[in-house]
């Protein structure tokens, strides 16, 4: 198989489904002529034609409420928010119009929503959102966070075939600094959690980029068997894989990135404290930003960002405890 980066795989996706299926379009701001402000879709238009590779106005809500009329006749249109910041802007045509209208009206909706989301660059509290639990809230859509660049193609393509509206959710720190093997062609990774280092002392959730920081901050912990979990997809949560680590580990901490009031580490930590209480030897401990916008400065950024060095702090208070 092919070595690709986290944004090569999210390319290749959306390529090999243009190339497959006539019923796929992009749509986006810059997405065509520029090639995406990340490059992700840089060459599309000389290939595929602006008919398929949509330059659309700066109009967020514009791009959503387009993108549900050509998925109810028969399209299976991908939009681009430029930052997932900007998505709330769309909000209206994507929770009230996209998420009801199969409840509404029986129709499917088929459309896939690209979010470059996440910190760690700098970009300040415009560009550096991670509003994944604003659509956990909203019944009838999917959300998918893919955090190595297998799933990121496969999840893509599994969202691109669902007939519900898809948030996928693209963390920016990964595009090009996450990389591994990847299949040619069109495969779909199911919208499950896997187990990303097996464990019996502790098991660690996480998703997204912060997979990677949980990793790297209980690699060889004081000589304990720490468990990773990457969720992978937050809608439909994977509560069986999550309370069979739970079971094996008996202990839990959960990363996430987002702010930390109502984020999706605060769902986990409920589901298990409603049904997997009886298996835990602790406290649920969650390491998240706190409820503050974030920062433009990189120390202030990285202060507030959950680091290698809390996740650690956590374990090792949890794991004493």
């Amino acid at each position: 198989m092919p070595t690709m980066t986290y944004l090569q795989a999210i390319s290749s996706a959306l390529r090999d489904e243009l190339r497959s299926d006539d019923r796929v379009l992009l749509m986006g701001e810059d997405i065509g002529v520029f090639g995406g402000a990340f490059k992700v879709t840089q060459g599309f238009i000389e290939e595929f034609g602006a008919v398929r590779v949509m330059d659309t106005p700066l109009a967020e809500s514009a791009i959503i409420g387009t993108a549900v009329g050509a998925a109810v006749v028969g399209m299976r249109p991908v939009c681009e928010m430029q930052f997932s910041d900007f998505i709330s802007c769309g909000f209206d045509q994507l929770v009230t119009v996209a998420g009801k209208m199969h409840y509404r009206q029986g129709l499917a909706v088929p459309i896939t929503i690209r979010l470059p989301s996440g910190g760690g660059f700098s970009g300040g509290p415009f560009h550096s959102q991670n509003p994944e639990a604003w659509f956990m809230h909203s019944p009838g859509i999917k959300v998918l966070a893919p955090s190595t660049a297998h799933d990121a193609k496969g999840l893509l393509h599994a969202a691109i075939h669902d007939p519900n509206p898809v948030c996928f959710m693209e963390h920016k720190h990964l595009y090009r600094r996450i990389k591994g093997e990847v299949p040619d062609g069109v495969f779909e990774t199911p919208m499950t959690a896997r187990v990303a280092r097996p464990g019996s002392d502790l098991v660690v959730i996480a998703y997204g980029a912060m997979l990677h920081v949980a990793l790297e901050a209980t690699d060889d912990l004081d000589g304990a068997s720490v468990e990773v979990l990457d969720l992978r997809s937050l809608v439909p949560l994977d509560r069986a894989a999550i309370l069979d680590s739970v079971a094996r580990c008996s202990k839990v901490v959960i990363v996430d990135e987002a702010n930390m009031t109502c984020a999706a580490g605060a769902q986990v930590a409920a589901l298990i404290a409603e049904h997997g209480f009886e298996d835990l030897d602790g406290p649920v401990v969650r390491v998240a930003t706190p409820d503050v916008p974030i920062p433009f400065s990189p120390p202030l950024e990285q202060a507030v960002l959950p680091s290698v060095e809390r996740i650690r702090e956590a374990c090792r208070e949890l794991l004493a405890y």
